[in-house]
């Protein structure tokens, strides 16, 4: 199953290869002391899986430009275990996810979506830091679900035009467009956008079917900005390539963990 999918999205393979371990039945170490990021004190939120959320809302830009997340602040606005229901929640290595970014597309106009496939989005972040997401759940079909989150500190003006550049890239390339990464190609056969989740200043969502031998593998992808941070989550589903989710309520808890002042 690994290899499978390896072949697939070989850009994304370092990002992904933890999330099919686990999937499989098999554990990872997190980065650095290989613990799930965990915080006392936080509650949990309740989870759904439903593709999209409500009508997309409107775009908010601050008067004032937002204030780029320092590290720190970053790493502390990330999710973590406590805030989220029905997921453990760890970080992955330097080493899982070095593969990252190396995915080129076909077309200029595709490129901020694989940019983002293969882990990396552009405009690049001023820090980045990436969360995988294991489902707790004993059902089968669960337990195929591959979760993960790319969150960014931006420049308010680097946020606006990631955000921007996936928007028009979602209508561009929505009959389809190919990656290369080294001697690998990857081919996926359509976008279209989906409902954006609701609480942010900025948000989209939208799906990307790969085609692997002749099936049909949907990745999805939601994005949200807060002020000059933006988190993209993206899932895909092992079992039997079924349609994957990313629950509104992880979503939420991103956005307000972000809009809560880090120092």
């Amino acid at each position: 199953m690994k290899t499978h999918i390896s072949r697939l999205l070989p850009a994304a393979a370092a990002v992904l290869a933890l999330g099919f371990a686990s999937a499989c039945g098999g554990s990872g170490s997190g980065a650095a002391d290989g613990e799930d990021v965990k915080e006392p004190g936080q509650t949990g939120t309740s989870s759904s899986a439903s593709l999209s959320a409500a009508p997309a809302p409107a775009r908010t830009t601050p008067a004032e430009p937002a204030r780029t997340l320092s590290r720190e602040e970053l790493e502390k606005a990330a999710l973590r275990t406590a805030d989220v229901s029905g997921y453990t929640v760890r970080t992955p290595s330097k080493e899982e996810v070095s593969g990252a970014g190396r995915e080129k597309a076909d077309r200029a106009e595709c490129q901020p979506i694989a940019s983002v496939i293969g882990g990396v989005p552009q405009p690049e972040p001023a820090e980045m830091v990436y969360r995988q997401f294991i489902t707790t759940s004993k059902d089968e079909e669960a337990g195929g679900l591959i979760l993960f989150e790319m969150l960014g500190a931006y420049e308010q003006e680097s946020a606006n035009r990631l955000m921007e550049g996936l928007r028009k890239a979602v209508k561009a390339c929505a009959g389809g467009f190919t990656t290369k990464t080294g001697g690998d190609t990857s081919r996926y056969s359509g976008v279209r956008e989906l409902t954006a989740p609701t609480g942010a200043d900025d948000a989209l969502a939208y799906q990307v079917d790969g085609d692997f031998e002749g099936d049909r593998v949907p990745l999805l992808f939601k994005a949200v900005r807060s002020g000059s941070s933006v988190a993209i989550f993206y899932s895909m589903n092992l079992m039997d390539f079924a349609e994957p989710g990313i629950p509104q309520s992880v979503v939420t808890a991103q956005v307000e963990k972000l809009k809560t002042p880090k120092r």
